[in-house]
């Protein structure tokens, strides 16, 4: 009948309606046996609605749920937090470098020795790069990180020699384009690992990014000779 009787149409049941009803008449709920199962309550021997194992059940996934999360969030936080210590020693170490060839070693050895990876290093479009530099073609930049502009995370087959001998260990990598002295020189900071999902396309770049700059501003504290 579309929700009316004699043309008057029902008004909806409103909770606190039902809340008040139940207030005024506690007996109601108690004597309704088959009500108490559905909602998954019982009346214990003091005449007190008691949970039942449905109710009691839903309240421990809940928690459970609940502690999940949290311990989610707590994880996330410490690797945050190791990350941030990692790059912070990392920055510090770069910035002692002596000169282009220690900031190089410097930047395979942090690879290797704090982030566990196979090898770091520095790459620069230029006929005469720093000792310990990867010396590439001009335009050489743009053909390895393509379409991605700045960075480039992942796989990358055609970037394997930017490793040289050790290439053959480099199952994934990260790569950043880095813009050096006045007038700019291109260049790229080169991070590989052994473990194909070292690196993945989906990972975000931003603390790579930031070494990459540190590198810059180190660098160009003595003239390319």
């Amino acid at each position: 009948m579309d929700g009316t009787q004699g043309g008057i149409e029902e008004a909806p049941l409103e909770p606190s309606a039902v809340r008040r009803f139940l207030a005024d008449n506690p007996e109601f709920l108690r004597e309704d046996h088959g009500l108490l199962e559905e909602l998954g309550l019982k009346v214990d021997a003091a005449n007190v609605v008691d949970f039942g194992p449905a109710a009691l059940a839903r309240v421990h996934a809940a928690h459970q749920r609940e502690a999940l999360q949290r311990q989610q969030l707590e994880e996330i936080a410490r690797s945050n937090f190791a990350a941030q210590a990692q790059i912070h020693g990392a920055v510090v170490d770069l910035l002692d470098a002596r000169n282009h060839a220690d900031l190089a070693h410097r930047l395979d050895h942090l690879a290797q020795h704090r982030f566990g990876l196979a090898a770091g290093v520095i790459a620069l479009e230029s006929e005469r790069a720093p000792a310990g530099w990867k010396m590439l073609v001009e335009g050489q930049v743009d053909m390895i990180l393509g379409d991605h502009g700045l960075a480039r995370m992942g796989v990358l087959p055609t970037a394997l020699g930017l490793f040289d001998a050790r290439q053959g260990e480099i199952q994934s990598m990260a790569l950043v384009r880095m813009a050096i002295w006045e007038p700019s020189q291109q260049g790229l900071l080169a991070f590989g690992s052994r473990e194909p999902e070292g690196f993945t396309p989906d990972m975000g770049s931003e603390l790579v990014a930031f070494l990459a700059r540190v590198v810059e501003r180190t660098a160009e504290r003595w003239p390319l000779l």
